[in-house]
Formats: structure tokens, C-alpha cells, sequence
């Protein structure tokens, strides 16, 4: 037994260390790989996929405040505002505080916010039915007074946040310079659509880092809000009115498709005052039809008729092939050219080259053109800017078409003198005369208000220029534009009436023009009028444009003080004085 018993303690021994080495092994194979696949993990997480610790942390610790930037006023060149951004409330949601605050549970606060939203209270619930969702707009840029009720509904997980909202204090009468943004503040149309990053600026921002209590642990950043600039333009807020409403009046008394007005500073170049109608409102724009959103004075393009003949007239008389005091024969009141015909209304016989502008004749201007040529004409006409951009930089501005093809037949170059066979915008129109006017100096155009006076190109000799404006004073005075006169001031211009083309020639829609200057003494305005499609019994730019010309150049000059230069026509009396005679026709009458 005690052998045995001996014998059975050796197995003992020799078996025991055996079992105690195996589970050492596996123990410390068992702490190697956790502890490896914790510096597997750890390396992982900050060498291979470091972003996702770091989002996780800035998520929880990190907070940034935004300072809100108003975008840029728009202003005329007075100062008056025509286009300013105000505060305004936004009603949003947190869907999620939503649902934790039961605010879904009071269904009576939602049928009293869908009524002042005028929406649907299911579709204004169905927004923040997801309780994943934590941000959710309600409605954008509310009234004041929606503001306040909302506050004192108190729906748990509704809030107000303060943006900014365009306003526009001249409303339709500068709607189309001026244009408008979206509900978000970006412009697209317009100025505000051309000048958009002018006029937003950069938002400034705080960035900082906070701890579990809420405590400022770090400033991290501090970038400073970018002021945006203001915008201010050449346009007379005045004056824009005041041809507003004679274009509208003028559209409406005659039924026309539309109207457009155009005024320039001929001194500068300025655009002081450019209107169409019909227009739109851009604080409402519900019922905005696209047709009412198109500046017309620069996208539509028409051929001018009359109102181009001075043009014949400088080109001949730049290239020496007529005399100012020389006279044309129009008899017999018509010219067959080419197989086609070229009519005056009546046969006017000799006229010098003035009476052929008061009188408008075809006839006269076609065979100055024919004698001039069709190259110097393009030269002529390219030089006052026709087929080209104006300089003033406006969103959708048309260039008109003036061909430069090769050949020409004899006909087309007599229509050319009169006004058919190109087209021009009212604003390039008034470019033209705005340069008669200024002694042949062409300024680029400008839509921005100018310091100091440009640098003008001479594109037709002064004298031409003072030439052909003593004409078209002879025209307003004595010719066809006599109902442009202006009470005691010299008035130059042009009257212009075209038939307008349909597939294959010419319909019974007519364009009627008038475009002048003002004073002639020392000319300051261009002006053109153009009346598209008048309906009834007038439809010649004498009966439509010239009175509505007239109108707004009176007023205008009025309005800027410039002195009258015509006092001729008026009658001046002192304080309480009585005409005696006209006194006594009246009593007996």
C-alpha cells in the first residue's frame, strides 16, 4: 500500500505541472488577444478612421453662432430706397420636441395655425409627423401680427427664427430695373440677379467649444461678417414715376399690347428713368405673368420706322454727298425701285432736306440714301450703337439686328433709311438721339449713378449733329411732331409709326414712336416713347407717342429745374395782374 500509495503521489506530481502550464497558456493567450484587438481597435479608430471620433466629439462639444448679414438696399440716385430688406419671423418645427412635448395631442392649435397660414391643417401636421426629423419649415417670413399669435399658442416644439425680407418701396414703377429675389434672398431677375453677390455679403461666425455643463471651454474662431454694398443707381425715382404713369395712362386710353419710356442724361449717359407696361408687383407676385416680367425698353426689339431717318440724313452729310440747305424733288410722290414702290401720302414736290424730316417723306430720305450708299449707311448706323449693347449691363438686353451682309439690292437700301430692314430697343433708340443731342459724343450707357463726366467717343462731327438738331426742331415745331411741344421749351424729335411683320410681310399691328430732345439750347433729356399695337382710329406715333413725349419731358424738365429756353410761347405776368381785354372777352362770353 505505501508503495502504491508513493508510486501514486509521483503520477501526481508529474501530471499537476502539466494541467497548470495549459491553462497559463490559454489564460495569457486569452488577455494577448484582448489587449490586442484593443490596440487593433485603437489604432483603427485614430489612424485609419480618425474623422468619425472627431465628428462624434465636435457633434456633442462643439457650437457655432451665425451673425446675420441684411442683404444690401438698393437705392435711387436721391437716396430713396428701392429695394431694402427688413426683419421678418420664420415659423419652424423640431419634430422630434414635437412629439416629446405631445404637441400633436391639442389638435385645436393646429387648426388655428393652418388658418392664419390659410393652408390645410392635415398637410401642416403631416410635416411634423416624423419624430426623426429636427428641423422642418412651417411658414416663411410671416407678419408681425402671425408672429405674435404664434408665440402665444405655445405648441410645444414650434419656434420663430428672425430672417429678412425684400421690400419695394416704388413697388410696379421700378418693378422691371430693379427685378427681385426668392423667398431664400438670392436675386433672379433683374438688378438684384446682376449685383446679387454685391448686394448679399458674408455672414459672420463664432466658433466655440463648450463642456458637459454648458461652460465655454475654448474660442476656436471668430470670422467677422462681410458687409454687403449698396447699390445705387443713376435712375431718378421722380421721373420714374412720373413716365410710369403716362405709359399706363397712354396703354390703357389707347388699348395697346404694351408701353415703354426711356430717359437719359444726355450729359453723362445716365439712365434716369426706364418703365414699361403693363408691370407687375414685386412685394406680390401671386398673379405675376410672365409676359408682365419682361423689361420691354430692352428686350423687345422693333423696327423703328421714321424715327432712324436723321441717321440718312448724318450719313450723307458726314460723307459730303448732300448740302444742309439742299433741296431734293420728291415728285411725283412716289419711286419705283427695283420693281417695287417707295410712296410719300401725297406729292410734295422739291423739298429742302429739313422739310423732307417735317414732312417724314419716303421718298426724299430713300433717294438720300440711295445716293449715300449702303456701306456708309451700316457705318453710320453702327456708330450710334444699332446691333449693338448699349453698355448698360441689364439681364436679358437685346443687341436688335442690323445685317452686314454682302449684297444688298436698291430697294432694301431705301427701306433702311426709313426704318424697315433693322431692329433697335427703345433704349438703343434713345442712345441714338441722346448722341445727336450731345454734339455726336457717344457715352456708354449706365444703369449706376456717374461721378464726373465719361470719356465719349466723337462718332459723328459736331456740326453734323447741331445740324440735324436744328431739323428736328423744325420738325417738333413746324413738321409732324407738333403735339411734342413742350410750353416753354425747345423741343427736337421724331416721330416713327411701323407696321409690324408677320410670316410672310407686314399685318395691321402697328408700333408707334416718338423719340427727342430737350432743351435744344443745351440739350439735357433724350427721351423715347414707344406704344406697341394701339387699338382704334390712331395709330401714327404723331396721335399716340408725341403727346405722351410731351407729358413726360414738360414734367421732367419742371421736376429737375432746367430753365426754360422758349419763353416765346408763354406769357409771363406779375402778381395780380389782369390781361384787360381777355378779362372783358370772357364777361361777354
Amino acid at each position: 500500500m505505501a508503495l502504491t500509495s508513493k508510486g501514486n503521489r509521483r503520477v501526481l506530481k508529474k501530471a499537476q505541472p502539466h494541467l497548470s502550464s495549459g491553462r497559463f497558456y490559454f489564460a495569457l493567450l486569452v488577455v494577448v488577444l484582448v489587449f490586442g484587438s484593443l490596440v487593433a481597435r485603437a489604432a483603427y479608430i485614430q489612424v485609419v478612421e480618425p474623422e468619425r471620433l472627431i465628428f462624434e466629439g465636435d457633434r456633442r462639444s462643439l457650437r457655432a453662432d451665425t451673425t446675420t448679414v441684411q442683404r444690401g438696399s438698393i437705392m435711387d440716385r436721391n437716396g430713396r430706397e428701392l429695394a431694402v430688406s427688413v426683419p421678418v419671423q420664420t415659423v419652424w418645427a423640431d419634430p422630434q420636441r414635437v412629439h416629446e412635448g405631445h404637441g400633436l395631442d391639442n389638435r385645436e392649435r393646429w387648426l388655428a395655425l393652418a388658418e392664419v397660414f390659410r393652408t390645410d391643417a392635415d398637410s401642416l401636421m403631416a410635416k411634423v409627423a416624423d419624430p426623426n426629423r429636427r428641423f422642418v419649415y412651417l411658414e416663411r417670413k410671416v407678419t408681425p401680427g402671425v408672429a405674435e399669435f404664434v408665440r402665444q399658442l405655445g405648441i410645444p416644439g414650434v419656434y420663430l427664427k428672425t430672417e429678412s425680407r425684400r421690400f419695394y418701396p416704388a413697388g410696379e414703377i421700378a418693378a422691371h430695373v430693379v427685378g427681385f429675389t426668392d423667398i431664400d434672398g438670392l436675386g433672379i431677375e433683374g438688378l438684384e440677379a446682376i449685383y446679387n453677390q454685391v448686394l448679399t455679403g458674408v455672414p459672420g461666425e463664432r466658433l466655440y467649444r463648450k463642456d458637459a455643463a454648458g461652460r465655454v471651454v475654448e474660442e476656436i474662431s471668430v470670422t467677422a461678417a462681410q458687409q454687403p454694398q449698396q447699390l445705387t443707381l443713376s435712375i431718378d425715382q421722380r421721373l420714374q414715376a412720373l413716365a410710369y404713369a403716362e405709359v399706363k395712362k397712354a396703354v390703357r386710353y389707347h388699348q395697346a399690347t404694351s408701353g415703354s419710356a426711356v430717359i437719359l442724361d444726355i450729359t453723362t449717359g445716365e439712365v434716369l428713368a426706364m418703365v414699361n407696361s403693363p408691370s407687375y408687383n414685386p412685394n406680390n407676385r401671386a398673379d405675376a405673368q410672365p409676359h408682365r416680367l419682361r423689361n420691354r425698353a430692352i428686350t423687345d426689339a422693333y423696327e423703328p420706322g421714321s424715327t432712324v431717318k436723321p441717321l440718312a440724313v448724318i450719313a450723307a452729310l458726314e460723307h459730303g454727298v448732300i448740302k444742309p440747305n439742299q433741296v431734293i424733288d420728291t415728285s411725283p410722290g412716289w419711286l419705283r425701285i427695283g420693281g417695287r414702290r417707295v410712296s410719300d401720302p401725297k406729292n410734295r414736290g422739291p423739298l429742302t432736306i429739313t422739310e423732307i424730316l417735317e414732312t417724314s417723306s419716303n421718298v426724299g430720305t430713300a433717294k438720300i440714301a440711295l445716293q449715300t450708299g449702303i456701306d456708309n449707311m451700316l457705318d453710320t448706323y453702327a456708330a450710334v450703337g444699332f446691333g449693338n449693347d448699349t453698355g448698360v449691363a441689364m439681364l436679358g438686353e437685346s443687341f436688335g439686328v442690323l445685317q452686314g451682309r454682302q449684297r444688298w439690292s436698291d430697294f432694301e437700301v431705301a427701306t433702311l433709311s426709313y426704318g424697315y430692314g433693322l431692329t433697335v430697343t427703345t433704349l438703343q433708340l434713345a442712345q441714338m438721339y441722346a448722341i445727336i443731342g450731345n454734339g455726336g459724343v457717344r457715352y456708354p450707357l449706365t444703369i449706376q449713378r456717374r461721378e464726373g463726366t465719361p470719356v465719349g467717343e466723337q462718332v459723328i462731327s459736331k456740326e453734323t449733329a447741331d445740324t440735324v438738331l436744328a431739323m428736328l426742331e423744325s420738325v417738333v415745331a413746324n413738321g409732324s411732331g407738333e403735339r411734342a411741344r413742350v410750353r416753354g421749351y425747345r423741343v427736337a424729335g421724331k416721330t416713327g409709326t411701323t407696321r409690324k411683320a408677320v410670316a410672310g410681310g407686314y399685318g395691321d399691328e402697328y408700333v408707334t414712336l416718338f423719340a427727342g430732345v430737350a432743351p435744344v439750347s443745351n440739350p439735357r433729356l433724350a427721351v423715347v416713347v414707344t406704344i406697341n399695337e394701339p387699338s382704334g382710329d390712331e395709330y401714327y406715333g404723331s396721335q399716340v407717342s408725341a403727346p405722351v413725349f410731351a407729358e413726360i419731358v414738360g414734367d421732367a424738365l419742371r421736376m429737375l429745374n432746367i430753365t426754360p429756353d422758349h419763353l416765346q410761347d408763354t406769357q409771363l405776368k406779375a402778381a395780380g395782374w389782369v390781361d384787360v381785354p381777355e378779362f372783358l372777352r370772357a364777361r361777354s362770353n
